[in-house]
């Protein structure tokens, strides 16, 4: 009976030994492993566990390459690591970057907390990012060594490139400065009055900017050496690198557009050298239009290519850089608004410039009056007309103001003979036939008045105390009308004495009380007025004055 007992007991533990050693087939016991996180080829830390979608090697494979990509550029003055709590997992970021995460298992399996250990962490990527190698006492000298050297090739540099300069200036100071003394030279006013040369001007700002870009890329290379310095100078380099990464990479953005811009502006170029050309042909007659007058070509031309360049820049602008921002456009809005308030009164005359032009009033050169300034018409711009009068004077006149008021044109193009026109008024008493007789002879005597046609003579009005003569004569002269004018008076005056005729004009009142005329040279001392031989008594003129009471005369 025991030993049935004692049978029993050893079969059932053998079966649950067998039970445990299937177990233990079926499911392996499971082996901690480990992963190192690497920063510049230095061991940081080590991942222990993995993730639902990583392994522990992956994982630690991935941190280290991460931390690589974003610690390439490190800088201690720009950039810094800091730690986000979320959730249960501590984040170590980069600036605004993801690092690495700490996890709950990561903690567990080190037996600490989460935040305690992703501090741990960061503390050793900071270490590993700084360094903390020491330099020996021999790598010090080294250094200062390679500094000096640096140094002294600078210095020496420096010198050959004065020496060199110098030796230039030499050269050129002994150019004559003759392209400085024309008159149409606008570079002598960029230039120092002390300056002897314009050559040496440039040579000493080239020399300059030779040694200012060599100290730029090369001190922050000498203090490189230094460890102190290597963030200052990383620093400085990237300052420098910023703008030109810019500035060459949007270059290379805009070639595109640029060649967009480049051929718009070609064409553009071509088609108005085209108009210009024509409009020249035209000008000179080699090339006529029906119904096209030759002095409306070159203002033509100059519309048609003002039209050309402005939907040519309208083509251009969205191609421009900066053309979207919102400064462009304030701008845009701005010089807008200035031009469209400023610029009325120059609108007009520029819109009263065309109109004149196709309206041909007057051209280059014709004999005009305008609101009572004569003169002759000596330059038409867009803007303004310019006449310079008989008396040598330049009146500036604008388009504006000549389309409102009135032209007149002396100079005709068709017939050259023009009509000078001036009135005499004479009594009743003086027969036409006369009148017309002295005036035309008047006319005929007159210097630049044609005799064919003929002049003639109208009777303009029969007023109350006299007749209205005018006299009328062609001349071809119209740039001599003050001249001619002068002379033909001179001539009228000179017939009616001659003749003994008085020309009462525009009135003339007299006292017939013994004066018989008053045409020149026809007075004597006997036919004086009494108060007139009363004033020369008074004078002394006459000493023997007698007063009679028959006819008030009075006798000397």
């Amino acid at each position: 009976m025991l030993f049935r007992k004692i049978f029993l007991l050893l079969l059932v533990s053998h079966i649950c030994l067998g039970a445990q050693d299937t177990l233990s087939l079926q499911k392996p016991v499971q082996i901690l492993k480990k992963a190192p996180v690497v920063l510049n080829n230095d061991t940081l830390f080590y991942f222990k566990n993995g993730t639902e979608t990583y392994s522990v090697e992956v994982r630690a494979n991935e941190a280290s390459l991460r931390l690589k990509r974003l610690t390439a550029a490190y800088n201690p003055l720009l950039d810094s690591l800091w730690l986000r709590q979320n959730n249960e997992l501590v984040e170590i970021m980069f600036n605004n970057d993801l690092a690495l995460v700490t996890t709950l298992q990561d903690a567990l399996s080190d037996k600490t907390t989460t935040l305690l250990l992703a501090k741990s962490r960061l503390e050793l990527i900071n270490k590993g990012l700084k360094g903390t190698e020491d330099l020996t006492t021999k790598e010090w000298a080294i250094r200062i060594g390679y500094f000096v050297l640096l140094l002294v090739v600078l210095i020496l540099y420096i010198k050959l490139i004065n020496w060199v300069f110098r030796k230039i200036n030499l050269r050129l100071s002994k150019i004559e400065r003759k392209f400085l003394r024309k008159k149409a030279n606008i570079l002598k006013y960029f230039i120092p009055k002390d300056t002897a040369n314009i050559f040496v001007f440039i040579s000493n700002i080239l020399r300059i900017a030779v040694i200012a870009i060599t100290l730029i890329i090369y001190a922050p290379f000498m203090f490189s050496f230094f460890p102190w310095a290597e963030n200052v100078v990383n620093l400085f380099y990237g300052y420098i690198a910023k703008p030109v990464k810019y500035v060459f990479f949007g270059f290379v953005e805009f070639i595109p557009s640029l060649f967009f811009i480049l051929i718009i502006a070609f064409f553009a170029r071509y088609f108005v050298r085209i108009i210009s050309e024509i409009a020249n042909d035209v000008e000179i007659e080699r090339f006529k239009i029906k119904n096209f007058h030759k002095d409306w070509a070159k203002p033509t031309g100059k519309i048609l290519a003002i039209l050309i360049y402005a939907l040519a820049l309208i083509l251009i602008f969205p191609y421009l850089p900066g053309s979207g921002s919102a400064a462009f456009q304030g701008i845009s809005i701005f010089i807008g608004a200035l031009i469209s308030f400023g610029s009325t009164s120059a609108i007009a005359n520029i819109i009263a410039g065309i109109v004149i032009t196709y309206m041909r009033p007057f051209q280059i050169g014709d004999r005009i009056k305008v609101d009572n300034i004569v003169g002759d018409v000596i330059e038409k711009t867009i803007l303004v007309t310019r006449i310079r009068t008989t008396k040598k004077e330049e009146v500036t006149i604008p388009n504006a103001k000549i389309l409102s008021g009135t032209i007149v044109n002396y100079s005709n193009e068709d017939d050259k003979a023009i009509i000078l026109y001036t009135s005499v008024t004479l009594g009743y008493d003086l027969p036409w036939e006369t009148a017309e007789e002295l005036l035309l002879e008047a006319a005929f005597n007159t210097q630049f008045i044609l005799k064919e046609p003929k002049p003639f003579v109208l009777q303009t009005s029969l007023d109350d105390y006299y007749v209205s003569y005018e006299l009328n004569a062609y001349t071809s002269e119209p740039k001599k009308m003050p001249f001619i004018y002068s002379e033909m008076h001179k001539n009228i005056l000179n017939a009616f004495n001659k003749a003994g005729v008085e020309i009462l004009s525009p009135s003339y009142v007299s006292a017939r009380d013994g004066s018989l005329t008053t045409v020149a040279g026809k007075i004597t001392a006997e036919d004086k007025s009494p108060l007139n031989k009363i004033v020369d008594h008074l004078t002394g003129q006459n000493q023997n004055i007698t007063i009679t009471k028959e006819g008030n005369d009075i006798k000397g």
